[in-house]
């Protein structure tokens, strides 16, 4: 099991690295690498850093990669989101929770202990 502070120094080099901490908690750490002052930048990278049996992502990750409608539902969605909150990376995820949250736990219920 990753143990609290192996979590805080794989974030302390992520930010060495350019990532900047989006989110954070003694069991997880959110950075991102692409976001800037002036909008997105051409290419955005997420990584997420979590204890062990912390999957959420991964589950919402497999549920959209095996159903194609949801999944291009979250690509517009994500689309008409990026033109309307371009500089305001906080309100950008806030808009999108209910949908991850919702397909998110019909996939748990789908794939169980999958991870």
């Amino acid at each position: 099991m990753v143990e609290t502070d192996d979590i805080a120094k794989a974030a302390k080099i992520a930010e060495r690295n350019g990532f900047f901490r989006m989110s954070s908690g003694s069991q997880r750490v959110t950075l991102n690498k692409g976001y800037t002052s002036e909008g997105f930048a051409d290419k955005v990278y997420h990584l997420h850093i979590r204890r062990e049996g912390d999957n959420k992502e991964l589950y919402f990750r497999d549920y959209l990669n095996e159903q194609p409608e949801v999944a291009k539902e979250y690509e517009r969605m994500k689309l008409d989101l990026w033109k309307k909150y371009e500089h305001n990376r906080d309100d950008y995820t806030e808009a999108k929770t209910d949908f991850v949250e919702k397909w998110t736990s019909e996939a748990l219920k789908l794939y169980g202990g999958r991870y």
